[in-house]
């Protein structure tokens, strides 16, 4: 697969993801606590893809590592709003382990990105 294909892949994994956070975070509860960290995994969930499409468009080398950057950022931080909903028992490990592992994966793949 060329670079390209690679990126286009990409896009739509992280568009992919993007989906399954917004959905997720319907799930939670309507309290004003869970309404803050709906607010945030959404925001984190769903900037991964749209810092990964900025970066494919970047004007230059450390614009698009920049990008990069931020991506890794975004999945780190929405895996940590997975891990504080499951701490507060809002929704079933078992339910948001893909979601969890997933970030796990778009972290080492933008690790590996950022470091060429």
């Amino acid at each position: 697969m060329d670079n390209k294909q690679f990126g286009k892949k990409l896009e739509k994994r992280t568009r992919e993801f993007a989906v399954r956070i917004i959905r997720l975070s319907t799930e939670l509860p309507n309290t004003p606590e869970a309404r803050t960290i709906r607010n945030q995994i959404t925001k984190s969930g769903t900037s991964i893809g749209a810092n990964y499409r900025e970066a494919n468009r970047a004007r230059s080398k450390p614009d698009f590592k920049n990008k990069i950057a931020i991506c890794e950022s975004e999945a780190s931080e929405t895996q940590y709003w997975l891990e504080v909903i499951k701490e507060t028992d809002w929704l079933a490990w078992e339910h948001l382990r893909p979601e969890h592992d997933e970030c796990s994966e778009l972290i080492a793949i933008f690790t590996s990105i950022g470091r060429k």
